[in-house]
């Protein structure tokens, strides 16, 4: 494992329309609007957080998305920041920590933010970086009728026996993402061979190379969390 881990999350303008075309593709990769993370050392230290508005220059929010995170363009007008600006302060700490990176379906982070690093014009640090996927890691704990993989909501109750406050924050989710992952590790359901495994699954190895497609096995699982996601706001 890295000796620096970075957790991670993004809330968005919205969803892809084509998860298979490249970051260059106009109107189809949706922009964050926040953006959250947090390097730890391995051993569960953390030094620096990090919790930014992007404002809203080039980009519609959808309802269902405003629905969902509560984000609109009345809270970037104040609290906004320039995209290159935030995403060249991701791209600092992506190059000086080289760490593990984390998220909650990280999948969908690693794209979101890859075509934010392509919009502000700055060479995508992810691309080599290795990453750990927590949804992807405790799918032993899903019960009947719940799908296979959990929401980060349902992980952090399942563990922590309280509900997860103010989901749909980034800050609020990437903080839940690093308690979950050292609380795993803590009870042995997450160490360095899961870690080296999630690193040879060709889902992981696919978004390593920074190519902007999916693989097509990545698509019915994306289809499948939205689903989910769906069923929880309706």
């Amino acid at each position: 494992m890295s000796d620096y881990l970075l957790f991670v999350d993004t809330e968005a303008s919205g969803l892809p329309v084509n998860w298979h075309l490249p970051y260059s593709t106009e109107g189809n990769w949706p922009s964050a609007v926040q953006i959250s993370w947090m390097v730890y050392t391995r051993d569960g230290r953390e030094i620096k957080r990090e919790d930014h508005y992007i404002l809203n220059a080039d980009f519609v929010i959808t309802p269902k998305a405003m629905e969902i995170h509560g984000i609109n363009p009345g809270i970037l007008a104040v609290k906004g920041e320039a995209r290159a600006q935030v995403m060249q302060l991701l791209a600092n700490d992506l190059n000086q920590y080289k760490p593990l990176i984390i998220g909650h379906f990280v999948q969908l982070d690693y794209h979101i933010l890859s075509a934010d690093f392509y919009r502000a014009g700055i060479d995508n640090p992810l691309v080599g970086l290795p990453l750990f996927c927590t949804m992807l890691a405790t799918t032993q704990f899903n019960w009947n009728p719940m799908p296979k993989s959990l929401l980060l909501g349902d992980l952090y109750a399942y563990l922590f026996y309280h509900p997860l406050q103010n989901q749909h924050n980034a800050l609020s989710d990437a903080t839940a993402t690093a308690d979950c992952f050292f609380e795993l590790m803590k009870r042995g359901e997450i160490g360095e061979k899961l870690i080296q495994k999630q690193q040879e699954q060709a889902g992981i190895k696919n978004l390593k190379k920074g190519s902007g497609k999916v693989l097509q096995v990545f698509v019915p699982l994306v289809v499948l969390i939205l689903m989910v996601l769906l069923a929880h706001h309706l």
